[in-house]
């Protein structure tokens, strides 16, 4: 991996939503193949090509004992009342503050990669083209982007904003920005020196971002 040391990496799962297109069900726990659609993400990370992350958490708000498990850190919103993926974003940066006061022998994590947990799919060279992109830019934060459909049936590039490499430290940025009412992903990336990377090339695979809001997309990736 070119610039960004997957050690300096902490990728977090985040499965801490309500998941009220499918039911108010967790997501993070819903199966695939046998396995949770959370336990599949993990397993993505690790598996990255370039090297695992050095830290690899889970935010969830429930059935954290499940979650437990895996081996995985588990952390749950300092916001409550479900507020979003940012709120995610949040948490994981706090944590990665913490870990470096708590753990100054060990290399320090100086970047969160958020994953989105019913997208377990996504590609195994996430980590690696975001950390090129990110250094190459010198930018805070690197968004993935890929082909989507749109109500048209046209394609166009569609940016996948918890698909998100950042530095950590925009945790104060983004402290404001919630204690301000802000909730939206790109509302707050767009704050900071944002590059946008696509994954449109012919060996990227069109569905490694496609996620699955509802049962019946969850059965789609079941088939």
């Amino acid at each position: 991996m070119t610039g960004i040391d997957p050690a300096s990496v902490c990728a977090m799962v985040l499965a801490g939503g309500m998941g009220s297109r499918m039911g108010g069900v967790d997501k993070g726990l819903q199966r695939l193949g046998g396995q949770p659609l959370a336990w599949h993400c993990v397993e993505r990370l690790r598996a990255q090509v370039g090297g695992a992350p050095g830290l690899i958490a889970i935010n969830a708000n429930r059935n954290t004992q499940t979650y437990q498990t895996w081996g995985c850190p588990v952390w749950g919103d300092a916001l409550q009342g479900f507020a979003g993926p940012l709120a995610g974003f949040h948490t994981g940066l706090q944590h990665c503050a913490l870990d470096a006061q708590a753990t100054p022998a060990e290399p320090e994590i100086r970047y969160l990669l958020t994953v989105a947990c019913d997208t377990p799919r996504f590609p195994a060279n996430l980590l690696q083209r975001l950390s090129t992109a990110l250094e190459g830019a010198k930018a805070d934060i690197a968004v993935a982007a890929a082909p989507e459909k749109g109500p048209d049936g046209a394609m166009s590039l569609r940016t996948q904003p918890v698909f998100c490499l950042m530095r950590t430290g925009l945790a104060t940025s983004l402290a404001a920005f919630l204690d301000a009412g802000g909730r939206k992903v790109d509302a707050w990336t767009a704050q900071h020196r944002t590059v946008i990377v696509a994954f449109d090339q012919a060996h990227d695979t069109p569905l490694a971002f496609f996620n699955a809001n509802t049962l019946a997309e969850l059965e789609q990736l079941n088939t």
